[in-house]
Parts: C-alpha cells; structure tokens; sequence
C-alpha cells in the first residue's frame, strides 16, 4: 500500500511539474497570446546597449569564436557553398549587406561566408523582441554575431545604423523583417535603401536557398543529413542621382530576385530574364500552403564546374 501510495505522489509531483512547465514563460514566451500582439502597445523600454560587443577586446574573442566555434559547427551540420565573392574586391567599404531570410541560419551563413577582412567589420541587425528579450541572450547575439536590436513594430533602431556605417562597420539587414513562415521571400521593406541613400553606401544583395530547407522555422538544430546551402553574393548596386527609397529598394528585390533565380537555372538564362523584365519572383506562388512548404523544402541542387584541364 506503501508503494502504491508512493507512486500516485510521484505521479502527481510530475504532472504538477509538466503544467508548470508548460505555462512557464522561460524568458521569452509574452503573457499576450500571439494572436493579441497586433494590439497591445508597445511598451517604451531602453535598448540593449551593444556598443561595447565592437570594442576591440570583444572583436577578437568574436573572431576567434567565429573561426573556431561557428565555422565547424555550420560546416558540420550543413553543405554550404558560396558564389560570387569576388563582388567584394573592389570595394573598400562599408556597405550594407541585403539578403532574403528564411531561417536561423542566414545569419552564421553569411557571416562565415565573408573573408575575414569582411566578417571582423560587420554588425548584424536583429530583432529586439526577439534577440534582445531577456539579457543571457542579448549577450550572446551581441557577443556571437555582432547584433544590434532594432525594434520591428515601431522601426526603430537602439543603436543607429548610420553611425556604423560612419565608422567603417558594414551591415547586414533582412529588408523582410522576420523569417519567412513558408521559404518564399516576403516584400522587401526600404530600411536598407534608405541607410544607402542617406550614407552614400552601396548595397550587395545576397540570395540564400536551401536554409529554410536545413533549418525550418520553429527547429532549434538543422535537421540531419548535412543539407546542401548556397549564399550568392550579387554585384553592389549604388544610389542614381535623383533616387528614393522606394525606387532603390525595388531595385534590391529584383536583384536578391535574380541571384535566386540564377542560383537555380544559370547565370546566362538569369540574366536574359532580367533583361525582359520576367525574372520570377521569389514570393509564393498561389496555391495551398503545404505545397509551398513542400516546395521550399527541398535543398538546392549544387552545380559544380567541369574540369577543363587535368
């Protein structure tokens, strides 16, 4: 009877144990349903002070964690492959880095992607009520990724862009605002145009396939198997005399559109699209949602050149 009374306390401690579990908010879960978000207002709070992950002490403990800690771990979990890097030789910078963002990965794959040169002057913008919730994990994005947050409902930005850009750092920016729930790109918002216009940068497109397939959103790990992943790196498109944001920013998108369109055909059939106008969109196409999704989750076929001589 003992026992038996025993087993019914162990039994009831562990379910107590898993309903407090699962309203448990553990630093990031809101007390606001999602679905209430969109209404409640935005509470004014200080930014996440991430000036001193650029000091010159943070920079090399990042260097080394990126060459030793980051760089295995994406090469060991998935099959990267980079093109166009040559874009950047001929450029002194700062610039600001645009690229479409289907995943977690976007971020390390890019950054592990730029020569070192690149990689130790680059700062990441990152979403605050995401990456800047709670402190241990503002640290760590700051530490890791060279981040700063940047508020996604109001636009703001805790650290200003332009005095990076003023100071030599380039940028990365995903003009989306957040990770596509399906794969397919989502519009381009003008943030990144605009920090060109006003600072008098280029911006270099990037196009990324294959993350959402190795690393979907709502996964923690990518998934097994090393899935392949490729990161193009465009040609930089300067501010014309005359033009806005929107003008400059439709620009991006097409360009981001048409390095996915030539990392899945040829160079040669992209750019004869791009001359018509009929590059295809990189936005979902019109039908159920499982076979958007099914369709994103395929990992990119990785062409390889022949070898001429041997």
């Amino acid at each position: 009877m003992k026992s038996l009374a025993g087993g019914r306390a162990a039994r009831g401690l562990r379910d107590d144990v898993l309903l407090v579990a699962r309203g448990w908010r553990w630093g990031r879960r809101g007390a606001v349903p999602r679905s209430a978000e969109q209404f409640v207002q935005p509470r004014h709070t200080e930014p996440f002070p991430t000036a001193w992950a650029r000091s010159r002490a943070a920079s090399a403990v990042r260097s080394g964690i990126q060459v030793a800690g980051l760089r295995p771990v994406i090469r060991s979990s998935v099959k990267p492959t980079v093109h166009g890097l040559d874009v950047l030789d001929d450029l002194q910078g700062p610039v600001v880095f645009v690229a479409n963002h289907t995943s977690h990965l976007d971020t390390p794959l890019i950054l592990t992607s730029l020569p070192a040169a690149w990689r130790r002057r680059t700062s990441v913008a990152a979403a605050a009520d995401y990456f800047f919730d709670t402190w241990w994990r503002a640290t760590a994005s700051a530490m890791v990724f060279n981040t700063f947050p940047i508020e996604r409902r109001s636009g703001s930005l805790s650290s200003t862009p332009g005095s990076l850009l003023e100071n030599g750092w380039s940028l990365v920016v995903f003009p989306e605002g957040t990770r596509s729930p399906d794969g397919w790109t989502r519009p381009f918002k003008h943030g990144a145009a605009f920090l060109s216009l006003r600072h008098k940068v280029p911006v270099v497109p990037i196009a990324l396939r294959g993350s959402y397939a190795a690393m979907p959103r709502g996964r923690n790990w990518p998934v097994p198997g090393r899935q392949a992943v490729t990161v193009r790196f465009g040609r930089p498109l300067f501010p014309a005399e005359g033009e806005g944001p929107r003008d400059l920013g439709e620009r991006v998108e097409r360009a981001v559109a048409q390095l996915l369109d030539e990392d899945a055909t040829t160079w040669w059939a992209a750019a004869r699209r791009a001359a018509d106008g009929t590059t295809p969109s990189g936005a979902a196409p019109d039908t159920a949602a499982w076979r958007r999704v099914w369709e994103q989750t395929k990992p990119p076929e990785v062409r390889t050149h022949r070898r001429v001589w041997r």
